[in-house]
């Protein structure tokens, strides 16, 4: 799942031995009395004695910016904030939420939060400093802020139960998850003796979690759980588990990335704008479909980023309304009159998705509607998340020839790129859609006599890092996903035996991450003697591409000055005659 905010952890005293639970402290009731009511299957959750359904969105702003931008929350018929970590900053929220009429679940940050892939290891059978410190940590400030009014309740970890598993196996994994709710209860215990007017819960990804809260968190008042695709089956879940408490939904909205299938390209298929629409509205008939016991709701996700993840799930990326703002205000059932809506946009085409030349010319259809007939404006963005990681987009200047139909250069680096196109309506609305496109070196006429020739270099790591054995023959083996990879130095040399004298034209080098910034291309009839052929002193890394004139058997790529703190690394080696 996607990583969360960290809690900010302060530095506290260590306490020796097992978990020691903060004394009680007088109960006040200057902030809203929350309490969870009802009986088996009848539950609701009440705010000073009137129900509440929490129709919420997870809070991803600076607390900063919560004056400014909680008026707009309140507008989509929200009643709620959640929040994945409480500390000194959060008083300028919890003070901007209560001036708007506003909830917030506060969070607390545990290890290993957000699921596969997040968080540090800790170990949660021994390593009671740490779990005193969070303890501590916890309970300071819910002492801080239980008396605002803008508290709904208090909520312990995200997605540990789950997390533990990147930590841990076998039976160990049980012993640490049977630990960390145990934990978990500690904290809640620590709290109502606090606060006791506001409830406690835990989140996690995985509804098998809630059977170690049945076990060994007791004293949670109702469950939680973030489930997107599978949302509208927790009900049923929720139903074979025998569960004796409520729970709300503390994340939910479309399919994520982890759940959809791959399309031809590799990438997973990212549901465009209706689908994500559609996927709010489905969650939240789900979720008020089990009457009685799921007790709301805060949607993924109201914050302003427009990275990978800000584009899949914001319903305001850079600020701009999206079809899926609107999907969530009228479940919610925020004031729709006089809204005006998001252009509508073609998922982009191009005429070869798999097969985009590097650093090319490529013309992109993406014709787009407006309900309101508004004048539109387009924007082409890149991301490389499936290339190197990088989660940001980078926005490129395009050609609008008119219709839709616009041109911009492709990336300079080989992979699978997400393309997207994002088109404004001048009104502070916003339609975005995107695929993926394989971008490939440009095609180069003439024959590659390199191409599984005998290959041959200074060094090759050999170590398993990074998919290697990466060994010089991968270099042309005419594969673009396999590379040559050379140890940390500078001085490094790549040769290739043409089997006979051949006379060259052009040389098409494709980079890894790893680069070379100054090196040479050689010949050589008899693998002794060189001479240059090309040079430079200005490589940056991508695709170089470049005639040269000579002639031999031997064609050795010689390199002296790397681009990187890392050694060199090269998908393709390619000689043309």
């Amino acid at each position: 799942m996607l990583s969360r905010m960290r809690c900010t952890v302060a530095t506290a005293a260590l306490l020796a031995g097992a978990v020691t639970l903060v004394p009680a402290g007088p109960a006040q009731a200057a902030g809203s009395v929350v309490k969870v009511t009802g009986s088996q299957g009848n539950w609701q959750l009440t705010v000073n004695g009137s129900p509440y359904l929490v129709k919420g969105v997870t809070w991803g702003p600076s607390p900063a910016d919560a004056a400014r931008l909680l008026p707009d929350v309140k507008s989509l018929g929200a009643n709620t904030i959640r929040t994945w970590g409480t500390d000194g900053s959060s008083a300028q929220l919890f003070d901007a939420a209560a001036a708007n009429n506003i909830k917030v679940v506060a969070g607390f940050w545990l290890q290993p939060g957000g699921g596969p892939g997040s968080g540090g290891c800790t170990n949660y059978v021994t390593d009671t400093t740490y779990k005193n410190n969070m303890l501590t940590e916890f309970t300071k400030w819910v002492q801080t802020y239980r008396d605002n009014p803008a508290v709904l309740m208090w909520n312990v970890g995200n997605e540990s139960v789950l997390g533990l598993q990147n930590c841990y196996g076998g039976a160990e994994l049980e012993n640490q998850r049977n630990a960390y709710t145990t934990f978990v209860n500690d904290v809640a215990k620590a709290i109502h003796r606090i606060d006791a007017n506001h409830p406690v819960t835990s989140t996690d990804a995985w509804v098998g979690a809630w059977t170690y809260y049945k076990r060994n968190s007791p004293d949670l008042d109702l469950y939680a759980v973030n489930s997107y695709k599978e949302v509208c089956g927790v009900k049923q879940a929720w139903e074979q588990g025998g569960y004796t408490k409520p729970y709300i939904i503390t994340e939910t909205g479309p399919a994520g990335e982890w759940e959809v299938p791959n399309d031809a390209n590799g990438v997973p298929l990212e549901p465009g704008d209706q689908a994500k629409a559609d996927g709010y509205t489905n969650a939240w008939n789900c979720v008020t479909g089990h009457r009685g016991v799921a007790l709301g709701a805060t949607v993924f996700h109201y914050g302003t980023e427009y990275d990978f993840g800000g584009h899949w799930f914001n319903l305001t990326p850079a600020g701009e309304r999206r079809k899926m703002y609107y999907a969530v205000k009228r479940a919610y059932g925020g004031g729709t009159a006089g809204d005006n809506l998001p252009p509508t946009v073609s998922v982009p085409s191009v005429p070869d998705p798999g097969a985009v030349p590097a650093g090319k010319e490529v013309t992109i259809q993406a014709p787009a509607t407006d309900p309101e007939g508004d004048q539109l404006a387009y924007e082409v963005l890149w991301g490389s998340k499936y290339v190197d990681g990088d989660n940001g987009l980078i926005s490129v200047p395009s050609t609008n020839l008119g219709n839709g139909t616009l041109k911009v250069t492709a990336p300079a680096k080989t992979g699978a790129w997400k393309l997207y196109v994002k088109v404004k309506d001048g009104r502070g609305n916003v339609g975005v859609e995107q695929r993926s496109v394989k971008v490939v070196p440009p095609p180069v006429s003439g024959t590659n006599v390199a191409l599984n020739r005998p290959t041959t270099a200074s060094t090759y790591q050999n170590d398993g890092y990074g998919g290697c054995p990466c060994g010089p023959q991968l270099a042309t083996d005419g594969n673009d996903t396999t590379r040559w990879a050379s140890t940390w130095s500078d001085a490094q040399w790549l040769q290739v035996d043409l089997g006979s004298v051949k006379q060259l034209k052009h040389a098409q080098l494709v980079w890894e991450t790893a680069y070379g910034k100054a090196y040479t291309i050689q010949v050589s009839d008899d693998g002794q003697n060189w001479r240059t052929a090309y040079a430079t002193s200005t490589g940056d890394g991508g695709i170089d591409d470049f005639d040269v004139s000579a002639s031999g058997r031997y064609v050795r790529l010689a390199l002296t000055q790397r681009g990187t703190g890392y050694g060199y690394s090269l998908f393709h080696f390619g000689v043309y005659a």
